[in-house]
Parts: structure tokens; sequence; C-alpha cells
């Protein structure tokens, strides 16, 4: 029998064991979640694995950006704001190239502890606070990646609360952050709150 994905969250098997086996993958997963469904988001790094014939840092950042961009556009695109976003996966491979060996795991393999893991991924272009905070809590509920300090700097997206990919387990549990997103978001709060 096949194990489930850590993180079931794309409607696509293969989508989802990329998002497993590869870093860089779920690094820019999460980077695309904003202003779309998640599935679409965490989708996008097998878009360009398929596109790409893989998904390295290195050769992206050897692309030249508008080339890639134009492989991020290509219908159907990656994601609402394809160039944008194109650009911005483009910045983030040349940032992993230039103080990673082009290795995403570096991020949270070698970071002392969460407070230095929350600081290396502020740094990448594109992460804020709230997809820093996010993805911690992926990294250590999704892969049992648990940097020292984890919970606080995560929070709150470290509590029992399905509120982001971080407590995508099942189809169910995401149709749960939907609605719950789409609650929060008539009533005016974020998914902090």
């Amino acid at each position: 029998m096949v194990k489930p994905p850590a993180i079931p969250i794309t409607g696509d098997d293969d989508a989802d064991r990329l998002l497993e086996e590869s870093p860089l993958a779920l690094l820019l997963g999460m980077l695309l979640d904003q202003q779309i469904p998640m599935e679409w988001a965490f989708r996008g790094p097998a878009t360009l694995a398929e596109r790409l014939g893989g998904l390295d840092a290195a050769r992206i950042a050897e692309m030249d950006q508008e080339e890639f961009v134009s492989v991020c556009v290509a219908k159907p695109a990656i994601h609402r704001y394809p160039a944008s976003m194109g650009r911005r996966i483009h910045e983030v491979c040349q940032v992993l190239v230039d103080e990673y060996g082009g290795n995403a795991e570096l991020i949270w393999t070698e970071a002392a502890d969460a407070r230095d893991l929350h600081k290396r991924l502020q740094a990448l272009p594109g992460y804020g606070a709230e997809k820093t905070k996010v993805f911690i809590a992926i990294l250590a509920k999704r892969f049992d990646i648990r940097a020292q300090g984890w919970e606080k700097v995560a929070s709150p997206f470290s509590d029992d609360e399905l509120r982001s990919a971080a407590d995508v387990e099942s189809e169910d549990s995401l149709l749960a952050i939907r609605a719950r997103k789409k609650a929060m978001k008539a009533a005016g709060k974020s998914k902090a709150d």
C-alpha cells in the first residue's frame, strides 16, 4: 500500500508527493499561496517541474528572468498573477543559489532554532510575516521538522485550529479550512484570528 502524502493539498497524488520529496517545491508552493486556492498554489511547482523537465533552483536562477516568466504564464498559468509570481520565484531561486548553494532544505536544516528559521525565511522575496509562520508550521505539523521554539514563533498557526495549509491532512480538513477562511473573511477577520 502506498503511503499517503504528508500534505495532500493539490488533489493530485504526484503533485503532493513532489511537495514531500522536493524542499524547493514545498518552498515555492507556499510562495504561490496567495490570492488563489491552496490547491492551485501548491500544484504550481509540479506544473513548473513538468514544463522544465525537473525543478532545480540553480537552473531556474540561470534562466533569463523573462524566459522563466514565459514558462509561468503559459496556459494553464501557475498563478492568477503568473508574471509577477514568476519573477518572484526567479528571485527566490537566485537567493537560494547565492546563499544556500541552490539547496532550499538548508534554510531549515542549518537553522539554529525557530527564530533563526523565521529570519531566514523572511529574507526570501515574497515571504512576509504570516507566510513565514505558516511555512514553519507546515514543516512542524506535516513533516515533523520542529525547530526549537517553533510553537511560539509560528503562533497562532502552531495551534490545533484548522486555519492554514499547515493543517491539511485530508480532503476533509482542506474543506474545513476553506469554510473557516470564508467565514472569517465574511466577519472581517484574518486566518490568524
